[in-house]
């Protein structure tokens, strides 16, 4: 039997090398009447201190009959099992294919007890195979449900963010334990209008029970393309908690979240809190909830979804991705923890000890260990290849920049691609370790330097916005004369569209060090009739006057001027 490897990283796992683990993320979805133009969008961060952000890249193809399938654990390189391969696979560009199907993910972990060992599916491999075999959401529950019923689920439970140009949902899994094949789920579509998110925290409370019209289980999967049908679960989600003596209640009163994943001040704090915070931004009437996200109310829980006060566009969903808790009361720039440039991160570990007391740092959305992270754009008035676009970013999102990859593309910019570096192995042209040279050293000064690295962010991403609606037209207009034409347009310009990031952003970086080296700031001066050269302007402008004070109430008279 012929085999395929289903890791793009697979030059890694012949070295031996083991894949990155990424547990701690964060997703929105956005539906289509959330959305200003109609789009539907779901983000995606994928956050690990040894991930390594790259744009992978599955061609489409088709496959000879007995191809068998290779399946590794996407977290770790470890050999899961084989699965026979399908007939034709779709193009998949990062975590989208080219009938604008999206798919992010974070693990919420859940009861331990319920991980299967003997599983073939892990929770990166159910994305990127279904990625290769649906086309819309609906098709991609079906898909994801049949593999794991089918291969058994080999992670820790997990939620999916889906979308299609039509829909987004939201779909919590977890296994039924060592030996137990397939797993017990829920998914919930996103009613239009609305917003969605989840953060390594499972959100789906109660649910309506199977009526055959709009929620049925997974024992009726042939009636999920109904329009109609808007919550499908796993026709033993309730057996299972009642056999495992989790629950005895009435089945309309069983909660998904209550029972295989409870909430608790970590789960709250570090993981509802980045929910709430996005939340908070665009709807007016989150300030209920804010003692839930920082863990000291667990009493009544943010719902599933909210209303934005106004709808949002791509690159407004980009700025939900922003976040480290700002004008909240949770601001991470706004204690001494954040040093005298106020800055937008701490140091790991997350939780420390002083004198026998234990303590922690926020997890914002915004964070120093991003390996990727993408808005995908699904729009329906659209050919599939040129409706949808990935969004991509490496590194923090609070110092990225999203570039645009249509969904259709079919070849990867270099500055993007696998194998261009890797975590251990510096490359001076890799997005990954440029957008790392900014960032660190921002940490260090954000306060002199952010007005700098946001207006190039904006610069750059509102250029590709406005590009991008003259490219649609183009492609739109090739598509009907020529699809290959079009596919081939919009793929030069996605690849140059990610390499002219970095290039231009390599060169900021290159700008923002010779401005703001050693501590000065420096503008350049014109050299005035009659001079050969003249200085740079210099100011140094120290910390701020709440730092001075905090080094007097610290250290006393000791720098006292005498």
């Amino acid at each position: 039997m012929k085999k395929t490897g289903l890791i793009v990283l697979t030059t890694l796992l012949v070295a031996g090398l083991a894949l990155p683990i990424a547990t701690a993320c964060t997703n929105f979805l956005v539906t289509k009447g959330a959305s200003k133009d109609g789009s539907t969008m779901i983000t995606y961060s994928a956050d690990s201190h040894v991930l390594f952000g790259a744009l992978y890249y599955w061609p489409e193809r088709d496959w000879e009959p007995g191809t068998m399938l290779d399946v590794y654990e996407w977290d770790t390189g470890k050999y899961l099992g084989e699965i026979p391969q399908v007939d034709h696979t779709y193009n998949v560009v990062g975590n989208m294919n080219n009938h604008q199907l999206a798919i992010g993910e974070t693990t919420y972990g859940g009861r331990s007890e319920l991980r299967n060992p003997e599983g073939i599916m892990d929770y990166g491999s159910l994305i990127y195979i279904t990625l290769q075999r649906a086309k819309n959401a609906r098709e991609a529950i079906k898909t994801m449900s049949e593999l794991v019923d089918n291969y058994g689920y080999y992670s820790s439970g997990e939620s999916f963010s889906i979308a299609d140009p039509e829909e987004v949902w939201i779909m919590e899994l977890i296994g039924k334990g060592p030996g137990a094949r397939g797993a017990v789920w829920v998914a919930r579509r996103i009613p239009d209008g609305y917003i969605s998110g989840h953060a390594n925290q499972a959100r789906i409370t109660t649910f309506p029970l199977a009526d055959g019209e709009t929620s049925i289980t997974s024992k009726e999967m042939d009636k999920i393309f109904d329009p109609q049908i808007e919550t499908v679960y796993a026709y033993d989600v309730i057996d299972l908690a009642r056999e495992k003596g989790w629950y005895s209640g009435r089945d309309k009163k069983f909660s998904f979240s209550d029972t295989y994943a409870p909430v608790d001040f970590g789960g709250a704090r570090f993981c509802e809190a980045r929910v709430w915070a996005g939340f908070n931004k665009v709807n007016d009437a989150m300030d209920k909830y804010v003692e839930y996200a920082m863990g000291e109310d667990l009493s009544e829980r943010m719902p599933l979804w909210v209303k934005p006060d106004e709808k949002l566009s791509a690159h407004e969903v980009m700025e939900l991705m922003r976040d480290y808790y700002q004008d909240t009361p949770m601001d991470m720039t706004e204690d001494i923890g954040a040093g005298p440039y106020a800055s937008t991160v701490r140091w790991r570990p997350m939780t420390w000890e002083v004198d026998g007391e234990s303590y922690f740092n926020e997890r914002a959305i915004s964070t120093q260990q991003t390996g990727f992270s993408f808005v995908a754009q699904c729009r329906n008035w659209l050919p599939d290849p040129v409706g949808g676009i990935l969004w991509f970013g490496v590194d923090d999102t609070y110092y990225t920049v999203y570039s645009p990859m249509y969904c259709g593309m079919q070849e990867i910019p270099h500055s993007f691609a696998k194998g261009n570096g890797d975590i251990m192995t510096f490359s001076d042209d890799a997005a990954f370790w440029v957008f790392n040279q900014v960032s660190n050293f921002a940490y260090s000064r954000r306060l002199p330097m952010e007005e700098d690295i946001k207006n190039k962010q904006k610069e750059l991403e509102l250029g590709f916005v406005n590009e991008t609606a003259t490219i649609d037209k183009i492609a739109a207009e090739l598509y009907k004369e020529d699809p290959c034409l079009a596919v081939k347009y919009i793929t030069d310009y996605s690849v140059d569209a990610g390499n002219e990031t970095v290039s231009e952003w390599k060169d900021f970086y290159a700008f923002l060090f010779t401005k703001y080296m050693d501590g000065n700031v420096k503008e350049k001066r014109e050299v005035p009739e009659g001079y050969k050269y003249v200085n740079p302007k210099l100011s140094q402008p120290g910390y701020s006057k709440a730092w001075y004070k905090a080094i007097i109430e610290s250290t006393g008279d000791k720098f006292k001027m005498k």
